[in-house]
Parts: structure tokens; C-alpha cells; sequence
């Protein structure tokens, strides 16, 4: 407490400072007194004075006893070293700009790649106490991973785990036609059990979640972004009725605009009770079916429970349900994870790809320090001689350590905050980016708190790192050398100086760096050359799915073959075709298929997308048929026919001819009538999949996905100039269609190379400013080594030497570091391809033209780079440094 007031007392002092005339008064005051105490005991007046300045401690050493206690020392030395240092930077602006522009760069790529981090694997979903949420899945015994649950599984689960408060669950993207003001939109909803809100402790902006007895209620949540967009943040939406898919739902609250689903890469925008799933789901599961699997499972745990414990009873669970439950829950058992994280089946790719990215930012950062550590180090060397000074007026090393040590700390947060204005911009860019998925995705980028404390930390370690090898170094001069002016640093004649190794390290992680980034823009280029199977130019695109309309299927059928009659009479349209879903548009649904009259080994299941199509969409889509015909207006009830491709073809029937054959799929038996080529069907990078085609009149009946129906028109102009007046022919057959995912087809697979475009941006970019940083740092070593071997070079050239050895001497001193940097830098990138071979379309990790033209350009820049000196060198008058020296 003592220690407390007194510190309270130095900092008011810094409030209301006194006068020091005041204290310059009472000092004489006091001093007087000892005098006459001096004068009465027979001293003389200068014996009394003596006597009295040394029981006070002498008059100067008292007043900066006082001016100590006024105040808090280390502070004022802190905020001296600050304002000595700020001035420091001043006095070279270059040297300063280049340091912070060099960590701001290193730093903006750290913090960028960390704010994916935190927003994909760090970030909780934006609930209540998210530390005790978990999800829970079922693992069937050999299965990696994972399986959702059944709505039997759930009430099984809230009757005997004791480990939890409460548990919950949600059937995730379920589409919905909304209507009212503006045209129909068509919007994705999650339905869920009347506790989700309470299990989830999410806080309404508006109004309040389901209650225990709304289980059956037509009640609706509404996203705070919904409700902005589609109702104009109505302050008295409460009550009101809302129309989704032709069924009246009643407004009860609005969720916050932070919450987008617990799966936190969907991006929902409302909440129905589980049990109203069927109002928009045709064909919904059964709810009483236990071997189902469709429902998300979320758990509360009681707050005395911890993860193990509860983990522990769910084994135990497991246990029992296989007993008594054989037939189905024989062999699983459950996984428990925290709400909010990634998916396991998406985990993998997202870590290995967000590692390989950490780990490139990395190296990009030790370049840049590298080259910070150079330009400190030959800032140090010319500021012996003021460090001698110091050190020679009594400074001691240790405080000037010190001092050094913040100059360097303030680089590190200029850096950092550089680094800050970079990665926001950088996420807001990245954030464009259009993910290829049939439903929403929540894949926006920003900062949060943890990239405000990561930066700060990097800015901070960097800072300390960069300065304490020249800190030590300035701090510690040859006096008698220092104080005449010579470079206490660089008298050495060795061949390999603390610089030239920063710069091998540093143009080696650059060619590492460059090697990389090349695969990366070669596998841009591979992608950009992959036979997609079809032919995206002249293609216009727009979906609709009357089916959110209340339409039955065959009323479905209808309207789509009236909306492809009203579009193929639009001027310029040559020709409309339907399909349920676009290739390449990240997944479809597939089958497992075998041959008729075939049985056992012979007759292994075969499993391929299926897509349903319309008489005319392989003209329509360039994709050719390469045996048998096309679909024609086949009858809803008549024979089921179907395409395949050749990869199918080649797989069910191994060279023979697949024509008039018979496959079994699912309920229904196919009679083959056309081979078509193979075609890229979910992602560019894929293997070649087996695709079944069948007649979409015929299908429309059994399809429960609500992925809606893509109308594709082909003209020989520009395709976006169709999109208006096909909105108006949807409009004048129903006005409450919902139109989506409008757009050109080559839109459509250009959003397919997200992410090879995406990683031949990123190391694209880090591989430039590696580059360009790598260069620079070069540069600096050797023009560092012509302005200290000034003096040599003058008296080589009054020697008769020629000005085009002293050019070829310096050449060859950068050749040598070049050299030794690639033969460093080329066997790591040797080895670091084989990580990053997962996200490559089309080349080897090895690709022999990367490794063989990369370390060449880098080999062209390094000696162009060590060319200026050397030419400046080459260019020095003798005479005129001779007679400086």
C-alpha cells in the first residue's frame, strides 16, 4: 500500500509541478541554518558553509534527489531514449522508410494469413459461453469421420447424458422462395429445435427464439441482414407475418448480424422449428427414422464437467445404444468437438492449405528482417565514432544498448502498423474473391482482436530482433580507431562478414521463395489449359426453382418447358437447354450404379455425379457425343434413359459397347443411349469422374436437393445482354419466381479457379516483394563494400589499376554470394514443392523449367543489382580520395 501511494505521489507530481525556485529557497533556508550552527560552535564561515553543504549531501546532488522524487526516473529515461531515438530516425529518412516499408511488407503478409487463421480455425461462433458448446457426431467403426444423427438419437441423448445442460439440433440449408416488397428472392434457412436459442445462449437483437411449446409453431427468426435488406430494419417486424415458399411464418426475432450458422462458413439468413422442415423441404427426412442421418447435433456442458468427462460418457452411450439399438447404432460411436469449427471432412485442406501459407509469410518476413538486419548493421558501422563519444563522457555500454534497442523497437512498430493498413486491405481484397459452392458461404475475411495482438507481438519481436546484433555491435567500438573516424565494424578483411552471410540467407529464402511462386503461376497455367469438356463462351445462365412456389413436379416440368419455349423466341438466342446444376459448380449429388444381370465380383458397385438435363444440352454446351444419340421429349412415365460418360462407360463395362445396356441406380433402372465425353464435373483439379445424364422431365419427381433448375441459353453475341429479357419471361409466367445464380458461363468457371488463381496471387505477390527485397538487400552489401574500400580502390587505381578490373572485382564478390545463395536457397525449394504438390493443377513439384529458369532470373537480377556499385566503384577519381584521406 505504501508502495502504491507513493507512486500516486510521483505521478501527481507530474500533474502540478512546483516551482524549483521554491525549493532553491528552502534549500538556502536549510543551509542558513546549518551555517549559524557552524558559526555558534567557533567554525569560520566558509569551515560553517562546507560543513553545512555536507550534511545536506551537497546542493546539486539534493535538488536532483528531489527532482527524482517528484517524478518516476525510468519513465523520464524511457521517454528521453523515445525523443532521442525519434530524432535519430529523422536524421536518415531513407534508411528509416526502407526499414518500416521492409517490415510493414513482411509483417502486412504475416498478419493477413494469420487473420484466415483466426477466422477459420481460431474464431468461436458468436454465442454464449462458446467454450462449453460442443457438436456432436457418430463415427461408424473403420470410417474416418463423419456422420450427423437422427432426431431418435437426440432425445436419447437428452435423457441419459448427464454431462450436459441441454442439447440441440438443426438441419442445415434449407432454401426458401421470400417475397413482399422487391422482386422474389431466394434465401437460405436452417431449421432447428425449439431449445437451439437457449442451448446456443444467442442474444436477439430484436424480440426472442423459439419457447419449449413453439416445437410446431410457423415461426421465424430472421438474420439481422435479412431483416435489413428485404424489411428495412422494420422496428415493428415482431408479429408480423412472413411469406417463405408460399407458407406464413410469424417474425418472433431477429438474430445478430455476427451469427451466420454454427457451421461458421454457411452463411444463413433465417430459423424455422424443426418440426415446420416439411413445409419447405419436399420429401423431408423422417423424423422418426433413427437410421438417418441428417440432423446436427450441439451439446451444453454443465459447468463442473469438463471435456473428458463428457467425452468419456458419450463412449460409454455409445455403448448402450448399440445394444439396444442393433440394427442401427451397432459399431458407432461419438465424436465430440467444439461448436463452431470447420468441418471435418474440410479440416485437412483448410490446415495443409493455411500452413504452406504461414509458413511462405514466414520466409517472406525473415527476408525482410534479413534486410533490416543489413541496413542497421551499416547504420551502426558509420555511428561508432558517436558511440566512442559517449562511451568516452562516461555513458556505460548497457545504456546504450538501451537506447539503440528502442530506435530499432520503433521501426519494429512503424512496421506493424504499416503491416496493419496492408493486411486490412489485403483481407478486403481476398474477401472478393467469389467461392465456387451451391450454397452460401460466410468466407469473409476482417481483423479481430487476435490479429491486432499477433501483429503487435511480431512488430515487437521484430523490433528486438533486428536490433540487438547492431545494438551490441555499435555499443561495443574500438576507441582509438572510432574516435578517428575509422569503421570499427568493418576493419576485418574477412571474406565472409556478418553482412554477406545475412545476404546469402537472405537471397536464398528468396530463390526458395521465387521457386515456389513459380510452380504456382505454372499450375495457373496448367489450370487455364485443363480440358474442361465443354465450351463456356456465348453461354447465359440464370436458375429458378418453381418448386419454392408450392409447384408440383409436373407443374415444375411445365413451367420449365414453357420458360426454354418463351427463350428460344428471344432475338439472338440460338439455343436454350435446362440442367439441374452447372459443372463445375463444387458438387453435385451421385449414385452408386451396377449392370443389370450382372451379380457377386462381377458387379461392383460404381459410383458417379448425376446430372439432369433437357433434349439438346450437349450441342448446347459443346460437350460431344461420341457414340449413340441425344435425349428426346422422353414421357415422365415412359422408359428411363440415360447418357454416361466415357469414364463411366470404361468402368461399368470395360471396352464393351455400353449402348442399349441396362444400369441399376438407386430405384430405378437406366437404358444407355449415347456416350458423351468426359467433362470436369465438381472441380478443375479432380480426376476424371464418371457422370450419368438422365432426362430431367423424368427426374424432377425424385429429386429432394432444391438446388433449383439452371436455364442456359447459347448466343453468338454477348451473353450478358440475354439476362433482362429472360428476367422477364420468368416474370410474366409467375411474377413470385425466385431468380438466381445469374451469370455468364464463362463467369461461372472463372470462379472454378479460385484457387489456383487465389495461390498464384499470394505467392505472386510475396514472391515479388521477396524479390525486390532480396535486391535491395544486395545492392545495400555492396555499395556498403565500395564506400569502405574507398580509400583501396583510389590507391589500386593510382597503382595503373584498370577501371574495368575494379568494376569485375565487385561483380565477381556479388557472383560469389549469388552463388552460394542458390545453392542454398534451390534444394530447399526441392524439398518444400513436395508440401505444397496438393495444390497444384497440372505440374510436378519438380517441373524442370521452374527449377532451371528461376535460379537464372534470380542469377540476373542479383548481378544487376551488384552492377551499380561495382559501375560506381569502377568510376572513383584517385586523386580526389587520396587526397581526402
Amino acid at each position: 500500500m505504501r508502495t502504491l501511494r507513493a507512486i500516486l505521489l510521483r505521478l501527481s507530481g507530474y500533474l502540478k509541478r512546483r516551482d524549483p525556485r521554491e525549493f532553491d529557497q528552502e534549500l538556502e533556508a536549510h543551509l542558513a541554518l546549518h551555517i549559524d550552527d557552524g558559526l555558534r560552535a567557533g567554525l569560520s564561515p566558509d569551515q560553517a558553509r562546507r560543513r553545512a553543504l555536507v550534511m545536506l549531501g551537497g546542493a546539486e546532488q539534493a535538488r536532483q534527489a528531489y527532482r527524482e522524487r517528484q517524478g518516476l526516473p525510468a519513465l523520464e529515461s524511457i521517454l528521453r531514449d523515445l525523443r532521442h531515438a525519434l530524432r535519430t530516425l529523422g536524421r536518415h529518412p531513407a534508411v528509416t522508410a526502407v526499414a518500416i516499408l521492409s517490415i510493414g511488407l513482411g509483417i502486412g503478409a504475416n498478419s493477413t494469413i494469420f487473420s484466415m487463421v483466426s477466422r477459420f480455425v481460431l474464431r468461436p461462433p458468436p454465442v454464449g459461453d462458446p467454450a462449453s458448446l460442443v457438436e456432436v457426431f457418430q463415427v461408424h467403426q473403420g470410417e474416418q469421420c463423419c456422420n450427423y444423427m437422427s432426431p431418435p438419437i437426440l432425445n436419447d441423448l437428452r435423457q441419459q447424458a448427464r454431462s450436459f445442460s441441454s442439447f440441440a439440433g438443426y438441419f442445415d440449408t434449407i432454401p426458401a422462395a421470400i417475397s413482399g416488397e422487391g422482386e422474389p428472392e431466394r434465401v437460405w434457412g436452417q431449421s432447428v429445435t425449439a431449445n437451439f436459442f437457449d442451448t446456443t445462449q444467442l442474444r436477439m437483437v430484436l424480440g426472442r427464439g423459439f419457447a419449449p411449446t413453439e416445437e410446431h409453431a410457423p415461426l421465424v427468426v430472421l438474420s439481422e441482414r435479412l431483416w435489413e435488406r428485404r424489411f428495412n430494419r422494420d422496428g415493428q417486424i415482431i408479429g408480423k407475418t412472413v411469406r417463405l415458399s408460399g407458407h406464413n411464418f410469424t417474425v418472433v426475432g431477429i438474430a445478430p448480424a455476427a451469427f451466420h450458422s454454427l457451421e461458421q462458413l454457411l452463411d444463413m439468413q433465417f430459423w424455422i422449428p424443426l418440426s415446420r422442415t416439411a413445409d419447405l423441404v419436399p420429401n423431408a427426412p423422417p423424423p422418426d427414422d433413427r437410421g438417418w442421418h441428417w440432423l446436427h447435433i450441439v451439446g451444453r456442458m454443465r459447468p463442473d464437467v469438463s471435456r473428458s468427462q463428457a467425452a468419456a460418457e458419450l463412449n460409454a452411450l455409445a455403448q448402450r445404444f448399440a445394444l439396444t439399438h442393433p440394427e442401427t447404432d451397432k459399431g458407432n460411436s461419438f465424436l465430440m468437438q467444439p461448436a463452431g469449427a470447420l468441418p471435418p471432412a474440410a479440416r485437412t485442406a483448410v490446415f495443409l492449405f493455411l500452413a504452406a501459407l504461414s509458413l511462405v509469410v514466414l520466409l517472406l518476413l525473415a527476408i525482410a528482417s534479413v534486410n533490416v538486419a543489413n541496413l542497421l548493421l551499416a547504420q551502426a558501422a558509420g555511428r561508432q565514432r558517436e558511440m566512442a563519444m559517449h562511451l568516452a563522457l562516461g555513458a556505460s555500454r548497457v545504456r546504450l544498448r538501451a537506447r539503440l534497442l528502442v530506435e530499432s523497437l520503433l521501426l519494429g512498430a512503424g512496421g506493424g502498423l504499416l503491416g496493419i493498413l496492408l493486411a486490412t486491405w489485403a483481407t478486403g481484397a481476398l474477401s472478393a474473391f467469389r467461392l465456387p459452392a451451391p450454397v452460401p458461404l460466410n468466407a469473409r475475411i476482417s481483423e479481430d482482436w487476435r490479429t491486432l495482438l499477433f501483429t503487435f507481438a511480431l512488430s515487437m519481436i521484430a523490433g528486438i530482433a533486428l536490433g540487438v546484433g547492431p545494438a551490441w555491435a555499435a555499443s561495443r567500438p574500438a576507441m582509438a580507431n572510432a574516435l578517428r573516424g575509422e569503421d570499427g565494424l568493418s576493419g576485418t578483411r574477412r571474406r565472409f562478414s556478418v553482412r554477406n552471410i545475412l545476404v546469402v540467407a537472405q537471397v536464398a529464402m528468396s530463390v526458395t521463395l521465387l521457386l515456389l511462386t513459380g510452380l504456382f503461376l505454372r499450375s495457373l497455367q496448367s489450370a487455364a489449359r485443363i480440358d474442361i469438356g465443354f465450351r463456356p463462351a456465348g453461354l447465359a445462365m440464370l436458375a429458378v426453382d418453381p418448386r419454392l412456389n408450392g409447384y408440383t413436379p409436373e407443374q415444375t416440368s411445365r413451367f420449365l418447358a414453357q420458360l426454354r419455349q418463351r427463350a428460344a423466341a428471344l432475338p439472338g438466342v440460338d439455343a436454350v437447354v435446362c440442367t439441374d446444376e452447372p459443372m463445375l459448380s463444387g458438387g453435385n449429388r451421385s449414385d452408386g450404379f451396377t449392370v443389370a444381370g450382372r451379380s457377386g465380383k462381377d458387379n461392383p458397385i460404381t459410383f458417379a455425379d448425376e446430372y439432369m438435363v433437357t433434349p439438346g444440352y450437349f450441342a448446347t454446351m459443346g460437350t460431344p457425343l461420341v457414340a449413340g444419340r441425344d435425349f428426346t421429349t422422353d414421357r415422365a412415365d415412359g422408359a428411363r434413359t440415360a447418357v454416361v460418360n466415357r469414364a463411366l462407360a470404361e468402368r461399368l463395362f470395360s471396352g464393351q459397347n455400353p449402348i442399349g445396356q441396362h444400369i441399376h441406380g438407386g430405384n430405378w433402372t437406366y437404358e444407355i443411349i449415347g456416350i458423351a465425353a468426359n467433362a470436369k464435373s465438381r472441380t478443375l483439379g479432380e480426376e476424371t469422374r464418371p457422370i450419368l445424364y438422365r432426362s430431367l422431365d423424368q427426374s424432377v419427381a425424385e429429386d429432394p436437393a432444391l438446388m433449383g433448375y439452371t436455364l442456359v441459353v447459347h448466343t453468338a453475341g454477348n451473353p450478358a445482354m440475354l439476362f433482362e429479357p429472360l428476367r422477364r419471361q420468368v416474370y410474366a409466367l409467375d411474377p413470385a419466381i425466385a431468380i438466381f445464380n445469374q451469370e455468364t458461363m464463362e463467369e461461372h468457371v472463372r470462379s472454378a479457379y479460385f484457387l489456383p488463381h487465389l495461390a498464384a496471387i499470394l505467392f505472386g505477390v510475396f514472391g515479388f516483394i521477396g524479390l525486390v527485397l532480396a535486391s535491395t538487400g544486395l545492392y545495400g552489401v555492396m555499395s556498403y563494400a565500395v564506400a569502405r574500400r574507398t580509400r583501396e580502390i583510389g590507391i589500386r587505381m593510382a597503382l595503373g589499376a584498370r577501371r574495368s578490373a575494379v568494376e569485375q572485382l565487385f561483380l565477381r564478390q556479388g557472383a560469389v554470394l549469388t552463388v552460394i545463395a542458390l545453392a542454398v536457397g534451390w534444394p530447399v525449394a526441392w524439398i518444400a514443392s513436395r508440401v505444397v504438390r496438393t495444390f497444384l493443377y497440372g505440374v510436378e513439384p519438380h517441373d524442370v523449367a521452374t527449377f532451371v529458369v528461376v535460379p537464372f532470373a534470380m542469377a540476373a537480377v542479383a548481378l544487376a543489382a551488384c552492377w551499380i556499385p561495382a559501375r560506381r566503384a569502377a568510376q572513383v577519381e584517385p586523386a580526389e580520395t587520396l587526397r581526402a584521406e
